[in-house]
């Protein structure tokens, strides 16, 4: 349901690098939020518990050497605290589902890289404890397969390599008169099929098409997916409008 609302929204992001693609979804958002949060809010009030709260710690400096009377105003400064967090907890809570759906959506759509077409790639199948014997991947056409269709399943664990052309597949993998489906997605395209489907029934425990996760941003080696890139982007942004907007 909200695949279908957001992906006319942010879908056309997926044509970019995925670094710009987040960074201006997390635009977006702290904007949103920003907004929000001024709409919602008595800036003037909010300032007002601010700046109370900063006098408070000042005299908890003065007095430093007055356990009771820090004591004193230590819990002056809590009802403060209190009050400004809960005059900040409604548009906190307004924005906190969609958020929620929109970092459904990015995973979705930018946590791994997709599988192109012609590129090798692996699918898994893993099954419960004590399950053993063979088990058959049946690939429809267009779909080759590298290696045994029929693998033994070792460690509860069994590996199919293959490559394809572009287009939306079903896997099937066959074990003992039973057979399991797997959607899969081959693109040159930022799009993929959820890699995992958990089956847990008595014999297998997941389905797997093996993705490389999507690394949208580098710092010193370090590699940042896209839930990172958002925070680090997010952060930034959110301190620039709140200044911007004279948000209290």
């Amino acid at each position: 349901m909200f695949e279908s609302i957001l992906n006319p929204i942010f879908g056309p992001l997926l044509g970019l690098p995925p670094f710009w693609a987040v960074l201006i979804i997390a635009f977006v958002i702290a904007l949103l939020i920003t907004l929000v949060y001024k709409w919602m809010t008595d800036q003037h009030l909010m300032k007002s518990l601010k700046e109370e709260i900063k006098s408070f710690q000042q005299q908890m400096k003065e007095f430093k050497h007055d356990p009771k009377k820090v004591m004193e105003i230590q819990k002056r400064a809590m009802q403060t605290n209190m009050k400004y967090m809960m005059h900040s907890f409604k548009p906190t809570l307004i924005t906190f589902l969609p958020i929620i759906i929109i970092f459904g959506w990015l995973h979705a759509n930018l946590a791994f890289d997709p599988i192109m077409p012609g590129q090798e790639f692996l699918v898994g199948a893993e099954f419960q404890p004590g399950v053993s014997g063979d088990v058959t991947l049946i690939v429809p056409k267009n779909i080759e397969l590298l290696s045994n269709a029929t693998q033994k399943i070792t460690d509860s664990k069994a590996e199919w390599l293959l490559k394809g052309e572009s287009g939306e597949y079903i896997l099937e993998y066959q074990y003992n008169n039973r057979v399991y489906s797997k959607e899969l997605l081959i693109t040159s395209k930022q799009r993929y099929k959820e890699p995992i489907k958990t089956v847990n029934d008595d014999t297998v425990k997941i389905l797997e098409t093996k993705h490389e996760k999507l690394v949208p941003l580098q710092i010193f080696g370090w590699n940042i997916g896209w839930l990172g890139t958002y925070i680090i982007f997010s952060i930034v942004f959110s301190m620039g409008l709140r200044k911007l907007f004279k948000i209290h």
